[in-house]
């Protein structure tokens, strides 16, 4: 039996299609639709402590940032969209977000501070896909939150360990950094976040 090829959709389609009040996320990957369960245990848990951790320390050095609730990235290709797990938002350039207000849509690497993926099953999507696009769209800083170590022994080392991937932007490229086991981490945009790997893989200080 032959199988059908998916059909493929743009952006927008993507984004008019997106079912409203869904127990499911939904990104789009080359044109192909890709539900995402909602994240639940320990990965909603990580979510949530690193989103009140980072809320915190943006109140405590007035920094004009806001983590919205629901956000989607359109990298430069047309046929992708991104949901990640946290992403922090620069007030200031809000304004030139020509899809912000009617969608919740950003487009422009300069509109964000920081996004963090938390790794389920699909680490290859945050590790390639999703860091390519990111750095292609001049994203200063990106996580990879991997706390059950599933990613490849290229990215976190052999043997295989949970591990927090900080990509810094440097020269238009990602320059990546590891922290592993009891070590604090070293955020370039958030420099005064005092938290070790550990507390954010238990989401609790």
């Amino acid at each position: 039996m032959t199988q059908s090829r998916p059909q493929l959709v743009s952006f927008d389609e993507f984004i008019d299609w997106y079912p409203e009040h869904s127990e499911h996320r939904y990104e789009l990957h080359n044109g192909v639709i890709i539900e995402m369960p909602k994240p639940r245990g320990k990965h909603s848990e990580i979510a949530g402590f690193l989103s009140l951790e980072l809320g915190i320390e943006c109140r405590n050095c007035q920094l004009p940032y806001l983590i919205p609730k629901e956000c989607v990235v359109k990298p430069f290709r047309e046929e992708s969209g991104y949901e990640p797990d946290l992403i922090v938002l620069d007030r200031l350039s809000l304004d030139n977000e020509p899809r912000w207000e009617t969608g919740s849509i950003i487009t422009m690497g300069a509109s964000v501070r920081l996004i963090v993926e938390v790794v389920s099953t699909n680490w290859r999507d945050d590790y390639f896909r999703k860091a390519s696009d990111y750095e292609e769209m001049g994203i200063p800083e990106y996580w990879i939150v991997d706390y059950l170590g599933l990613g490849g022994k290229r990215f976190i080392g052999n043997p295989k360990q949970p591990t927090l991937s900080i990509h810094q932007l440097v020269e238009e490229e990602y320059q990546v950094s590891l922290f592993q086991g009891n070590r604090p981490i070293e955020s370039p945009g958030f420099p005064e976040l005092n938290l070790t790997v550990e507390q954010i893989f238990q989401g609790r200080c």
